[in-house]
């Protein structure tokens, strides 16, 4: 009995983390990839502006008004209103993208604009006219093709009420 007593019990065992080490070489590596890449497909999006603290109000930025059928351009600074009709069912995004452009020339130190939409706008639409707001291709007299920068700053909003044509 007292041999028992003395053995204590049985030797404790070495852990074996060589398969968790293996696991965490593979994993690290690829999750800090997929990082880089999802940061990539992230916009970013400014809030509207507001009364400022002082009791004055900011110039109104540019606003893009999405409706199911057409686009409207609103420079409420300069008091132009565009309308631009769908094309095949679709926006016409080189018009919009030629306004932007001649409104960029007339005040190339405005960077906001605000896209106001209507429910019914899908979210493929939705980013495509934002990505026509933010940038648009020019290509320089050597041929090459370079994004230039127009409205960068996007804000998102609800279109107001739609009037009724006559």
């Amino acid at each position: 009995m007292r041999r028992r007593m003395r053995k204590g019990g049985p030797e404790p065992q070495e852990l074996n983390i060589t398969a968790f080490m293996n696991l965490m070489v593979v994993l690290v590596p690829f999750l800090l990839m997929m990082v880089v890449f999802s940061r990539i497909t992230i916009l970013e999006l400014s809030m509207p502006q507001g009364v400022a603290s002082g009791g004055r109000e900011p110039p109104l930025p540019l606003e893009i008004i999405v409706r199911a059928d057409r686009l409207l351009l609103a420079d409420q600074a300069g008091g132009r209103l565009t309308e631009i009709p769908n094309v095949d069912g679709d926006y016409d995004l080189p018009t919009l993208a030629s306004a932007l452009r001649k409104l960029k020339a007339a005040a190339p130190e405005r960077r906001q604009a605000t896209l106001l939409l209507e429910p019914e706008v899908d979210y493929e639409r939705l980013v495509s006219i934002m990505d026509t707001v933010r940038v648009v291709p020019t290509t320089a007299e050597d041929g090459r093709v370079s994004m230039r920068e127009l409205f960068p700053e996007v804000s998102l909003g609800d279109a107001p009420a739609a009037q009724r044509r006559s």
